[in-house]
């Protein structure tokens, strides 16, 4: 029965019904679905690239925005009150874009580059070249993010529970200090010094 049924398919591929059925018909619909695969894949492929490409220009914003951010923290004793503020801002700003990345270790490139701009903020009013020191630390330190996002996260979570340990007294100590002395610089008049 079935070897009968067989050779009945058989012949009817063979005759010329059959054959116009299979060429007008079968064969087309294959070609367009092949051809719908196809597009598929390479659409897929095209899909990936640009989502990582935009995923990439995301993170390179935030990074931009983090080291800008850096950069005024640096010099953080010599900007006026407006400043700072706008610092602030634009500080918490990049830190909101960088931990809403999709990338491994955001949290911890956050909080480890929020903990490197306090340095420098307490930094920047008596040791300059510290709070250059720790940008420069932390621009190397983001760029390797960048680059290897899971290396540098376990980076940053080691100097973070290193940090957490840390004593802050003597910190809290310095920070009133310069508190002090910059507020004493703040309200003394500039003297120019007399020629004898």
């Amino acid at each position: 029965m079935m070897l009968e049924w067989w050779n009945d398919i058989v012949r009817w591929f063979a005759s010329d019904a059959g054959q116009t059925i299979f060429v007008t018909a079968v064969l087309p619909f294959i070609a367009i679905l092949a051809a719908g695969l196809l597009a598929g894949l390479i659409m897929r492929g095209a899909l990936k690239r640009f989502v990582l490409q935009q995923d990439k220009q995301a993170k390179v914003s935030a990074i931009a925005g983090l080291a800008a951010s850096a950069r005024k923290a640096a010099a953080w004793s010599s900007l006026s009150a407006q400043e700072k503020q706008h610092v602030e801002q634009q500080t918490s700003e990049a830190e909101i874009r960088v931990r809403l990345l999709p990338v491994a270790g955001a949290t911890e490139a956050a909080d480890w580059a929020a903990h490197y701009m306090a340095s420098m903020k307490r930094n920047s009013a008596n040791y300059g070249f510290q709070a250059e020191q720790d940008l420069k630390q932390l621009q190397d330190g983001l760029v390797f993010w960048h680059h290897k996002p899971s290396k540098a996260r376990k980076m940053f979570a080691q100097d973070l529970a290193t940090w957490k340990y840390d004593t802050s007294a003597p910190d809290d100590e310095l920070l009133a200090k310069q508190r002090e002395w910059a507020a004493q610089q703040e309200t003394q008049p500039f003297e120019p010094v007399k020629a004898s």
